[in-house]
């Protein structure tokens, strides 16, 4: 990425981040001496709002309060490449593999209502997040991931779902204009938005009903008490009845013992200057889908709406001792090899410029779906885990922990995904050294290897890869 990769390591992620570079400024409200509610809130990214929001519904009477580290959408809702996919798990075959066929197949369904539900209540509110309705592509750029796309629209079938359509060289190419593309998958539903302008917006509908949201307040600590729990942050406290984490990666720093059900990860991204009449000629992409190809460290990319490109990682980096802040904003080595990626996949822009960088925190289970769980005798409920299928995937959980929190019955709590915990992570030192040997072979694979020992091992007791 030449020389700009060491200008990007030093910028902050507010100037860093496309989607934050270009928000709008404001004022935000913090926490400041002690306050009461009926359910704190931790995080004011989407789970946090959708949750707020859900909580409303279910009770409107109910006070909510939101607290936030930074400014809304400061994690991973606000870093990410806002491709909306209507998948719970991280793939169809997956949640086969992981809860058997018939819930396999509620999750497809499930997943389709969510999309559907989420963009009617969108347009119903007003909010404007430059959604478009693109649906998106699976490449694939060898013969074996080509049979993987067969396979992968057969079980869609399977699942009852009629969005999945298998495309050959051509037709690929006629979409997106790569020499690597083989083939792959066309999908109809989902699409992409502005992640930011999103959490933004349900903001300010969940401050329309009455919820606060209160930034810039640091959680230091959460207690249980007497009532309930208190949150506590470096100027003040609120008391609840009950508190919901919604803070995904960051969810360790307060709850230690989640960090064995969980690993806090780091995915990085590029975005482009705007692109040219002539290299849009070059590329093709009229229809605008979000794109990932068939590698297990793959790239995802998409056009923004004033014709840059998002260029993005899944290799993603897991510092030792789970480590999250603002230290791992960046990596330049990431950049590099992002920059060396897209040349592979378009030579013709080659010389495309980029003008962001920038990390963004995300959290994975061994199974690569959500987790919720609670704490201190039931007065903390959390849910988190979303390996990077969080933009539709955080409105689901948000009903799911406002049910939890009111103690209300949802069909959405009999799913397995909830009532059951996936199989835990190492401790350090051994969790540091097991993702070093997993991602060895993992790349291997990619390569054209079969999987060794080690992730067939890890496959029979059920482990998912890849972010």
């Amino acid at each position: 990425m030449r020389s700009r990769s060491r200008l990007e390591a030093r910028r902050p992620i507010e100037q860093a981040c496309y989607w934050l570079a270009r928000r709008a400024p404001r004022v935000p409200v913090a926490l400041v001496g002690p306050r009461s509610c009926d359910v704190v809130i931790v995080g004011a990214g989407l789970t946090g709002l959708w949750t707020a929001l859900f909580l409303k519904e279910l009770a409107p009477e109910r006070d909510v309060v939101v607290v936030e580290q930074g400014v809304a959408a400061y994690g991973a809702s606000g870093r990410n490449a806002g491709m909306l996919s209507e998948t719970v798990d991280h793939g169809h075959a997956l949640a086969v593999e992981h809860f058997g066929e018939a819930e396999a197949r509620r999750l497809a369904q499930i997943g389709e209502a969510n999309v559907a539900e989420m963009i009617s209540f969108l347009a119903a509110r007003g909010i404007d997040c430059e959604y478009e309705p693109s649906g998106r592509l699976v490449a694939a750029l060898t013969p074996a991931q080509l049979e993987d796309c067969r396979k992968a629209v057969a079980i869609a079938g399977r699942m009852g779902l009629a969005t999945f359509t298998l495309l050959g060289r051509s037709e690929i190419r006629a979409e997106v204009n790569s020499p690597l593309y083989m083939g792959g998958i066309a999908i109809s539903s989902g699409g992409i938005l502005d992640p930011v302008k999103l959490v933004d917006g349900l903001r300010r509908e969940a401050e329309r009903l009455g919820v606060a949201v209160l930034e810039r307040s640091h959680v230091v600590a959460i207690e249980p008490t007497i009532a309930g729990v208190q949150i506590r942050t470096g100027r003040g406290t609120v008391d609840a009845e009950r508190a919901v984490l919604a803070t995904s990666a960051y969810t360790h720093l307060l709850l230690p013992n989640v960090a064995r059900r969980m690993i806090p990860l780091y995915d990085y991204i590029l975005v482009s200057e705007p692109l040219t009449p002539a290299q849009r000629q070059v590329i093709g992409w009229q229809r605008r889908q979000g794109v990932t190809d068939c590698r297990t460290f793959f790239n995802y990319y998409r056009l923004t709406g004033d014709g840059r490109i998002l260029w993005g990682t899944s290799e993603a980096a897991y510092y030792s001792g789970n480590r999250v802040d603002a230290t791992c904003d960046h990596s330049p080595q990431h950049y590099t090899s992002l920059s060396a990626s897209f040349r592979r996949h378009f030579p013709a822009l080659g010389e495309l410029e980029w003008a962001y960088a920038w990390g963004g925190p995300i959290c994975s289970t061994t199974r690569l779906t959500p987790f919720f769980g609670r704490a201190m005798n039931g007065k903390v409920i959390y849910g988190l885990g979303y390996t990077g299928h969080g933009l539709g995937t955080t409105r689901l959980a948000g009903r799911i922990l406002a049910h939890m929190a009111l103690d209300q019955p949802s069909a959405l709590l009999d799913l397995a995904l909830v009532k059951k915990a996936p199989f835990p992570y190492p401790p350090e030192p051994l969790r540091t050294m097991a993702v070093r040997a997993v991602t060895r072979a993992l790349k291997r694979v990619d390569a054209g290897a079969e999987p060794g020992i080690l992730l067939r091992i890890l496959s029979r007791l059920g482990i998912g890869f890849s972010s």
